[in-house]
């Protein structure tokens, strides 16, 4: 019961992946990419902690947290340089 609900993670998560890649391709204005960006890394880290899950090792969930730090402060970043022009102050 459990690869069967692993399986149907895997799909949904892939097919929001999608998604999102097209909307960041897509995106009419640059906030859209950015969000775009920012639930692609989300998306991401689901799919590294089902494949855990499903594999049962703990490899996974840390590159989960390391992208999740990394594209906390990457879109962090992109929303400043939308908001004022530049990064640095």
């Amino acid at each position: 019961m459990l690869t069967i609900a692993l399986y149907i993670a895997f799909g949904s998560i892939a097919l929001a992946i999608i998604f999102c890649a097209l909307r960041l391709l897509r995106g009419p204005d640059p906030a859209d990419r950015v969000l775009a960006f920012d639930t692609l890394y989300i998306n991401t880290i689901a799919l590294l902690i089902v494949l855990d899950i499903h594999q049962s090792t703990s490899l996974f969930f840390e590159a989960a947290l390391l992208i999740a730090m990394i594209g906390f402060v990457a879109t962090v970043a992109l929303a400043r340089y939308l908001a004022r022009g530049n990064l640095g102050e």
